[in-house]
């Protein structure tokens, strides 16, 4: 089962809250990268790439074993959050709508 895009958790660890942008049916990253992480969860189960709140523009890659959903229903701050989503409503975010056509065209 995966966190859809838009659904804000909780590191189940470190405690941070962040809004899911993306996710990878397992770890995609290098070797020493998974190595130099502080934690080394399973690397075949989906992974995350999160907005960090309040953490001035940060992201991170995440285990889904280390997260849990927010039911706060509060809203993330961060820079970037409007690349990603247009509204936030009942406790999660809304995706842009990808445009079907094709620049330079």
């Amino acid at each position: 089962m995966y966190f859809e895009l838009g659904v804000v958790v909780i590191h189940q660890l470190y405690g941070y809250r962040g809004v899911i942008v993306a996710v990878d049916p397992r770890c995609m990253a290098g070797e020493t990268w998974y190595q130099c992480n502080k934690t080394q969860p399973p690397r075949e189960q989906p992974w995350y790439h999160v907005l960090v709140h309040d953490s001035g523009g940060l992201s991170t890659y995440v285990a889904q074993s280390n997260l849990r959903e927010d039911t706060s229903g509060q809203p993330i701050n961060h820079p970037r959050i409007d690349s990603y989503f247009v509204d936030f409503k009942e406790g999660r975010y809304q995706l842009k709508k990808k445009s079907s056509s094709k620049s330079g065209l």
